[in-house]
């Protein structure tokens, strides 16, 4: 059965953002995050003639936007790419919704030129990234930008031969040494109303709110799962990047990275690991090599990321990504008690089930 929850649907164009409908949703679970594309599941129940011309008429995949409020506030803003009509064995109609984040939209769209940067500062590679898309007919959905600065300037060209598509082009950019976090926020603007998609960059991080929230297990904390993965660690790493051998004719040679090795780590008693990466695309020695330093940088130890379960109130809002939060645990793993300092990177609900309130997922980094 499906459950009833606090939300409504504000279903837009995608293009102007005028608003088409607004709809109530059960059922509904979404999740956002800082470094990947979030998602929205929801159900539209089909139980009268006109809402099913309503729904029929306004929630196109691929041409509409859906902001999700909350209590008055927007929680969420993305685009729908799939719908799903389902009809049980006594005739009830019901809608299922599937959309992404705003971000989802640079999947699906590709450079047809050769842009070329130098000496520019990051983020104005990526508003010149995005000034583009909308300067294409037809390309235009109102992510808006501001002019902060990280202080880095980059060299960088794309070529349009490697039909690259413009996330691809700003997430490569955003992991290189000294590099950045990024992502489309969804909000009103306090004083206009107006909805808002905003291109927020960080660097070296994405970092929001004034104070930490305390969360405390026992306590607000319901449940919480804490993976340790050294599949992927690394203390030796070497990058591969594109072929440097222009003659056809000839054995290609690819463009490779100083081979990295920590000897501190082995030194220390670990064993020697492996790792490696591919940069089909980059040509430049020195971007490489900023390319493995940053992936080594990364996969040095072990990696860790805590979720945290916990009881969806006042505190616990889509704000809270990038805000830093106190984490206190007492169990029988941490007798002693564990307290420390993470940054939140993710943030998912899911429905109120029987005998069990609406809860968020807190994905969690270390501070």
């Amino acid at each position: 059965m499906l459950t009833p929850t606090p939300y409504r649907v504000l279903v837009c164009d995608l293009r102007s953002d005028q608003l088409l409908d607004v709809l109530p949703l059960w059922g509904v679970s979404l999740d956002d995050f800082i470094g990947k594309t979030g998602s929205l599941q929801g159900t539209v129940r089909i139980v009268t003639a006109d809402l099913a011309a309503r729904a029929r008429a306004s929630l196109i995949p691929g041409r509409t936007a859906l902001w999700l409020e909350r209590g008055g506030d927007i929680w969420w803003g993305g685009i729908l790419w799939t719908t799903s009509l389902a009809s049980d064995d006594r005739g009830y109609l019901a809608l299922t919704l599937q959309a992404a984040t705003w971000d989802s939209y640079l999947n699906r769209r590709m450079l047809y030129d050769s842009p070329e940067s130098s000496g520019v500062d990051q983020f104005d590679i990526v508003r010149g990234l995005l000034a583009y898309l909308a300067a294409q007919p037809g390309g235009d959905i109102g992510i808006e930008a501001g002019t902060e600065l990280s202080g880095i300037t980059r060299d960088r060209f794309y070529s349009r031969f490697d039909l690259p598509y413009v996330r691809d082009i700003i997430d490569a950019l955003a992991k290189v040494e000294d590099g950045f976090e990024w992502r489309i926020g969804s909000y009103r603007d306090p004083d206009s109303g107006r909805r808002i998609k905003r291109l927020q960059l960080g660097h070296p991080r994405i970092t929001t709110g004034a104070r930490e929230i305390v969360l405390t297990r026992p306590g607000p904390v319901i449940s919480y799962t804490w993976p340790v993965d050294a599949t992927g660690q690394a203390n030796s790493w070497q990058s591969r990047g594109s072929s440097t051998n222009r003659n056809q004719t000839a054995d290609t040679t690819p463009l490779m990275s100083a081979h990295l090795t920590n000897t501190e780590d082995i030194a220390a008693g670990w064993p020697r690991l492996d790792g490696s990466s591919d940069y089909q695309t980059v040509e430049q020695q020195d971007t490489l090599d900023a390319h493995a330093r940053a992936d080594a940088a990364s996969r040095l130890r072990p990696l860790t990321i805590p979720e945290i379960t916990v009881r969806l109130d006042g505190q616990i809002t889509p704000a809270l990504l990038g805000a830093a939060v106190r984490l206190r645990i007492t169990d029988l793993w941490w007798p002693e008690g564990m307290t420390a300092r993470y940054r939140v990177v993710g943030l998912a609900t899911s429905p109120p089930e029987r005998g069990r309130p609406e809860t968020a997922k807190l994905t969690l980094e270390a501070a």
